[in-house]
Order: C-alpha cells, then structure tokens, then sequence
C-alpha cells in the first residue's frame, strides 16, 4: 500500500491539518492507523503536497492569530474515486518479514538464556499491544451489530490487530516452554 492510499483513507472521513493527520498516524492514538501503517511527519507533508497536485486532495487555509496559517486538507471527488478504485484492486499477502524470526533461525549460536529473554521481551510488548487494542474495543465498540457502516469496517480492522497479538501471544507462551525445556544432543 502506498502511504497516499493510508493518507487518503484517513481523509475520506475526517478532513484536518496536516498536523492532525500526522497524529493520527501515531500509535499513542486511540484510533490511529498508525497501529497498522507508519508515516513520519516529513513523508506525511511530502505526500499531502503530491496528492493536491495530483487533485486528489484539496486544501481550505485557515487564518489563525499568533500562530502560522494552517491548511485543512479534505478528499475531492477524484481522490475518493481513485481510493476506490484502489480498495477493489487484488492484494498480495504481505511478505512475512520478521528480525526476530531471523535470530531465532540461528538461536543456537547463543546462549538459550538470551533468546528466551527475547520471547519475553516481544511477549511483554505483545500484551502490552493486546491491553491497548482491548481498551479501545471496550470504549468504542461494545455493540458492534449496533455500528454504522463507517464503524463496522473500523471495528474489523481492531478485530485483525487483536487476532494478530492473540496469536503472538500464544506462540510465545507455548515456544518460552520448549525452548527452556533441556537440549538434546544427539
């Protein structure tokens, strides 16, 4: 996915500044596309100027006292259809890329105690990730039947991630026990 496709997702909805958008891109948002697609600011900006270029974006100015100007960008009707057209294309499976996987490939050249430490450390980050999903879950989504279209592709979305944590979650608690288990040698 193209990070303007990300930027045009989050825009459809919710015009703002790009300083807003930015936020959202952060994964210390509540409902951040930032929990799945990453974007710094400069890439953001970079690429809001591309896509009003491109009039897939238009921007109103806003004149503010003590402060620069600011520009709220919304999706025109060009970009809306180009983001459709986008959504109905066919996707590729997203290429598992993992560093930690790569370690644990050759853990052996270690000692056993350092790559447990590892499972621990992703295991903690997991649940800690797993506790952020479920909070917003509970604020924002107790009733999914009840949701409005728009909600209910959000509420899908969250879905994915809780699976995903879920699923590293029980990885790690049934490879930590295998892997302090003694090694054989043969």
């Amino acid at each position: 996915m193209a990070l303007a496709h990300a930027i045009l997702s989050v825009l459809v909805s919710s015009p703002c500044s790009g300083y807003d958008l930015a936020k959202k891109f952060d994964q210390t948002v509540e409902s951040s596309v930032g929990f799945f697609w990453e974007a710094s600011f400069q890439q953001i900006y970079r690429e809001l100027n591309r896509l009003e270029e491109k009039g897939w974006l238009q921007a109103e100015k806003v004149l503010q006292e003590n402060r620069p100007d600011k520009k709220i960008y919304s999706v025109t009707t060009l970009g809306k259809q180009q983001l459709c057209e986008w959504i109905a294309e066919p996707e590729e499976p997203t290429p598992f890329k993992d560093d930690l996987l790569v370690k644990l490939y050759t853990g052996y050249l270690v000692k056993r105690e350092t790559i447990l430490a590892k499972l621990e450390m992703h295991r903690r980050e997991h649940q800690q990730r797993l506790v952020v999903y479920q909070e917003i879950e509970k604020k924002f989504f107790q009733k999914p039947q009840e949701l409005s279209d728009e909600l209910k592709f959000n509420y899908v979305t969250l879905q994915r991630g809780i699976h995903y944590e879920r699923g590293w979650l029980a990885w790690c608690d049934e490879m930590i026990p295998f892997l302090s288990s003694p090694a054989k040698n043969l």
